[in-house]
């Protein structure tokens, strides 16, 4: 029997295998962008200021899976020692004695907790955009030694080999055992609530033999077996 062309066997290939699936990503930390807007409260609240923080390196690793996105996995850290206030318009003594407050024993006690971590438990509500995703992520946050649950919408698109991931989450400091600071006899001090707001970039892991993002196993399967079948069918 005459050879049959791998071509017309091509279709034989099942869908799936052309599927995306699950890909793995590492954090850019030079790339991504993380926040902390911390407001102020009390009687004489005009005459004290709005906080902005930012953390320099965030890092982590994501799970995605674009076929099945509540299969998705994210965990995410920051060492505490990373965090800077940047209080723009504000002296720099000013922001030199925040900056202590802010990593003594009274807030993050940077020398006691080194980091901050983020482990997504679920997914849900993920609904497809106009250019990505919209879903809700919860997960555990673990400030400052206490693990709370914390839930916050999310924005997901994907740009060639990269993820882009965009939302914010507030939290009370009171629920991590932090105490709001005060000053002028509690007349000025910052609110429990502060926002997070997050700019994400995560890169598709590659591999270290081929530097080459990782292929689908699906692929390569369907691939094997056509070449099996296009053989048994030679050999007839």
């Amino acid at each position: 029997m005459r050879a049959v062309p791998a071509v017309l066997l091509f279709p034989l290939i099942p869908l799936s295998a052309f599927a995306q699936g699950s890909a793995s990503y590492s954090i850019d930390p030079q790339q991504s962008k993380l926040e902390i807007h911390v407001g102020k409260e009390g009687a004489f609240k005009a005459f004290g200021h709005d906080h902005l923080i930012a953390a320099r390196q965030v890092s982590g690793e994501v799970q995605f899976d674009s076929q099945k996105i509540d299969k998705s996995s994210v965990r995410l850290q920051v060492p505490t020692k990373s965090i800077t206030v940047i209080d723009p318009g504000e002296s720099e003594k000013d922001r030199k004695e925040v900056q202590a407050t802010m990593e003594g024993e009274k807030a993050l006690d940077v020398a006691k907790f080194p980091k901050i971590t983020f482990t997504s438990t679920s997914i849900s509500t993920a609904k497809k955009s106009s250019d990505g995703w919209e879903l809700t992520l919860s997960g555990n946050l673990n400030l400052h030694g206490v693990e709370k649950p914390v839930t916050f919408p999310l924005q997901v698109r994907a740009e060639n080999t990269d993820l882009h991931a965009r939302g914010e989450v507030s939290i009370l400091q009171t629920d991590y055992g932090i105490t709001p600071v005060k000053v002028g006899g509690g007349t000025v001090k910052v609110k429990d609530k502060v926002k997070i707001t997050f700019n994400i970039v995560a890169r598709r892991a590659t591999n270290p033999q081929t530097q080459q993002p990782h292929e689908c196993p699906n692929l390569r399967q369907g691939i094997l077996k056509t070449r099996i079948l296009g053989e048994r069918i030679r050999y007839k």
